[in-house]
């Protein structure tokens, strides 16, 4: 008999099923999404820049940003140390978890789409009391056993969008979590150049200090014998003790910054400071030039405004979400399964079960919690605009900041060479003049203090014309283009080599 009855109930079923299918694709169909579509805000941008001057920069087809943009600097110590940035810096794999975050939160969001399907079989012995009331001597001290395999089925209907507007700003987040991770990226990769620079700048200090150790020290040895002939005093020993040693002291601190700069190059490649040395390389060689490109152009190279404009078209989407309150909800529901007494009789067409039916929410009054709502959502919103022209203006500032730096202290270096120069010939002149008894050593003493000066001068204008080229090339956005970012982070969300 239960075998004849099933065909039957089973075939019900599946026509209920199907009638639920189509009455919920008709409800999709009708379907819209509420809330602005998101449009980019228009941010200032000017034709050229403004400090360029007549500082001459790389033209683009001579030598274009890429992603491994330091080996322009064509310096293989550096290109090994930053190939080690991408496998063991923390601060970079915290921001590449981060981006996993905020994928799964978008695949969390997405499931939404779909219907939410659960089974809760449960196998109980119930007993009724004797003493039950009302009395009823049916079930009277009567024992049973319940066997239940349910399966439930809802479905919120995304009539106004709601979903799909929460989908579309947590896929903006993803990006701009993708494009947080390429600024992390620029910004571990460009501090380490800093800091290597910086270490080398103080090798170079370090070995013109040293070389002028050596001369001074032959210096005091010739004034040493001279005194002992009686040609010079006392007070002119002292004199070129007091360079000497000062000099020396000067050699020793720069060990102090040098070191520092060493451990934090250790750090930024994974590893601690005492198992790591950086070996002496004085800085020699200038900056290379540095393709610029058009102020247009930023707005698609630096991951900071792509990521705050990827924040902008999240909260764009937000207002939907908070639009999307003021009309009812839509849920679909079902329910079946198979409740039997016998596990030999579980599975058969009388034991079967089931329900279905649409519901809606209508909320009549709450008191302008949705006008609020959607009040702060527009806020909001306007409040990533305004971050977003910001850090648009701000990329403007840092490039022409940095490019008014290395066109002026290209000019400054011309010059302090002169200088360089001139103060050499000033040593020479009062060395000849001592020696020759026209003068103290006093004079020789202050040609030597002007022409050391001099000398750390153009080494440290040296130096800042490499900080300020790497901090241009940051500025600029490292070689990285937008078009690195993924299109869909919930599949597919593999950043490309130029953002990793």
């Amino acid at each position: 008999m239960n075998s004849l009855c099933a065909p039957r109930i089973e075939a019900r079923v599946r026509k209920r099923i199907a009638g639920s299918i189509c009455v919920l694709g008709i409800f999709l169909l009708a379907g819209c999404t509420v809330g602005p579509n998101y449009k980019r805000p228009a941010a200032e941008v000017p034709p050229a820049y403004k400090e360029v001057g007549d500082w001459k920069t790389a033209q683009p087809n001579d030598q274009n940003l890429s992603g491994n943009w330091w080996e322009i600097f064509q310096d293989s110590q550096l290109n090994a140390l930053e190939a080690e940035v991408n496998v063991s810096n923390q601060n970079l794999k915290a921001a590449e978890a981060q981006y996993t975050q905020a994928r799964a939160a978008l695949r969390y969001q997405r499931a939404d789409y779909y219907p939410t399907v659960a089974v809760a079989p449960s196998a109980t012995r119930n007993s009724y009391s004797s003493n039950r009331q009302p009395h009823s001597a049916q079930f009277s001290g009567v024992t049973f056993t319940d066997l239940q395999i349910p399966f439930e089925l809802s479905y919120q209907v995304d009539l106004w969008g709601r979903v799909r507007r929460t989908v579309e700003s947590y896929r903006d987040q993803a990006q701009a979590s993708a494009a947080d991770l390429a600024a992390v990226n620029l910004s571990m990769h460009a501090q380490l150049a800093l800091d290597y620079f910086q270490a080398r700048t103080l090798d170079a200090e370090e070995q013109l200090l040293n070389s002028t150790v050596k001369q001074y020290e032959q210096a005091l040895e010739l004034i040493e014998n001279r005194f002992a002939g009686g040609l010079a005093s006392d007070l002119e020993v002292q004199q070129a003790r007091t360079q000497l040693e000062t000099t020396r002291a000067q050699a020793i601190d720069v060990g102090v910054a040098r070191a520092q700069y060493e451990h934090a190059v250790a750090v930024l490649i994974g590893k601690p400071p005492a198992s790591f040395s950086l070996a002496p390389l004085p800085l020699t060689a200038p900056p290379p030039p540095i393709p610029l490109g058009l102020p247009s152009e930023l707005l698609e190279r630096r991951p900071d405004i792509a990521a705050s404009e990827r924040l902008m078209a999240s909260a764009n989407a937000q207002i939907g979400v908070a639009k999307a309150a003021y009309y009812p909800l839509v849920n679909l529901a079902a329910a079946g399964g198979f409740e039997s007494g016998s596990i030999t009789t579980l599975i058969s067409g009388p034991s079967i079960l089931w329900s279905a039916g649409p519901s809606a929410l209508f909320t009549i009054f709450d008191a302008g919690r949705r006008r609020a709502a959607s009040d702060q959502a527009i806020a909001a919103y306007n409040q990533t605009v305004a971050n977003y022209r910001q850090t648009v203006l701000t990329g403007f500032q840092q490039v022409e900041d940095n490019v008014a730096a290395l066109r002026i202290l290209e000019h400054e270096a011309q010059v302090q060479d002169r200088a360089v120069a001139a103060a050499q010939k000033y040593l020479e002149l009062a060395d000849t003049r001592y020696k020759g008894g026209v003068t103290s050593y006093l004079e020789v003493t202050t040609a030597q203090s002007a022409a050391l000066s001099d000398e750390v001068t153009a080494v440290n204008i040296l130096g800042r014309r490499m900080v300020n080229a790497v901090t241009l090339v940051q500025a600029l956005g490292g070689g990285w283009d937008r078009s690195s970012l993924p299109a869909r982070p919930e599949c597919c969300g593999k950043l490309t080599s130029s953002s990793k």
